[in-house]
């Protein structure tokens, strides 16, 4: 008997509060590890408001079925903070790598978040492919 599976709409919310934890916990490090440099103390307080953000997303996206107004507000709060990172990154030379990683990542939430489910589905138990 295979095991039961999670839909996309259901690991979304985790992996977003996932994102929003390490965001607003370890701001220093994730902007480190995108910059290769030192994480000013302003660009670490941003980094922790993000988190926030994605950690209220993810309680207020929790549960939603496919296709609900939620999820769609939630992609385009997702792709207007993508443009927003675009836009930072063509200004600010020296965040552009932290910028555009955080780009990235908010156009794939924003895609999976559109997509609310109807994607493919991960299995529940760990190992059980």
């Amino acid at each position: 008997m295979k095991p039961a599976a999670l839909p996309l709409g259901q690991v979304l919310p985790a992996a977003r509060a996932c994102y929003g934890g390490i965001l607003l916990l370890a701001p220093g490090p994730v902007i480190r590890l995108c910059t290769r440099g030192p994480a000013s103390p302003r660009a670490q307080n941003v980094t922790r408001v993000l988190g926030v953000r994605h950690l209220v997303q993810a309680a207020l996206t929790a549960g939603a079925p496919p296709g609900t107004a939620r999820l769609g507000i939630g992609a385009a709060l997702d792709l207007t903070h993508a443009a927003s990172m675009v836009g930072l990154a063509l200004l600010d030379r020296t965040l552009r790598r932290a910028t555009l990683a955080d780009a990235a990542i908010e156009t794939l939430l924003a895609g999976a978040g559109l997509t609310g489910g109807a994607g493919p589905r991960l299995p529940e138990h760990p190992g059980s492919l």
